[in-house]
């Protein structure tokens, strides 16, 4: 089963702090929750692996990261990931991801572009389902990146940091993939779609 997925969010920092981001592949797979770069092979190959806990269960993801595409002028990269887990279920993922500047000078724009194509136990949930589940784990990535990058641009930008203390408080990294909490996202997200918001 393949789905296609496009995506833009809005970044707290600048262009160039999340394109650090963005260029380092160890520090980019850091962002998304339960997952970890273990090996680099040379410089376009890196092994890894995700681990998603369902309630005390952990299921182990490993796999291989490829470079296919490193485009700094553009701050651009293009990734080929390709993963499997002890039941046989594996999964791909074709991705190209870019940053923009925004309005402002402490702000810029995540884009990203990418085919995912799952085998085994998770395509039994059909299309629809992967692109909710996908959708939430995207959006715990981005908040990550978004942490990444802000905390690199107040390194250079010490007026950043201090507006940033005297504003709302810090949100807090996503650091594990919780299959229960993005299930319970879904069925929120189920019934208020089926019997609408209530004031």
């Amino acid at each position: 089963m393949q789905v296609t997925l496009e995506k833009q969010y809005e970044i707290a920092a600048s262009a160039e702090a999340a394109w650090q981001v963005l260029s380092d592949i160890k520090l980019l797979a850091s962002c998304m929750p339960g997952a970890e770069i273990t090996e680099q092979l040379d410089d376009t190959h890196y092994k890894g692996h995700v681990k998603v806990k369902v309630g005390p269960a952990v299921a182990a993801f490993g796999g291989e990261i490829e470079v296919l595409a490193f485009d700094e002028a553009g701050k651009s990269v293009r990734l080929m990931g390709k993963g499997a887990d002890k039941s046989g279920s594996t999964a791909s993922m074709d991705l190209t991801a870019s940053i923009r500047p925004g309005d402002s000078a402490g702000q810029c724009l995540l884009l990203g572009n990418s085919d995912v194509i799952v085998n085994g136990k998770f395509a039994q949930f059909g299309g629809r389902m992967m692109t909710s589940v996908s959708d939430m784990m995207l959006a715990q990535f981005a908040d990550n990146f978004s942490l990444k990058a802000g905390e690199l641009y107040t390194q250079t930008h010490p007026e950043a940091a201090a507006a940033a203390q005297t504003g709302a408080s810090k949100p807090q990294a996503h650091t594990e993939l919780n299959a229960l909490s993005i299930l319970w996202g879904l069925i929120k997200g189920f019934f208020s779609g089926l019997f609408g918001s209530k004031k």
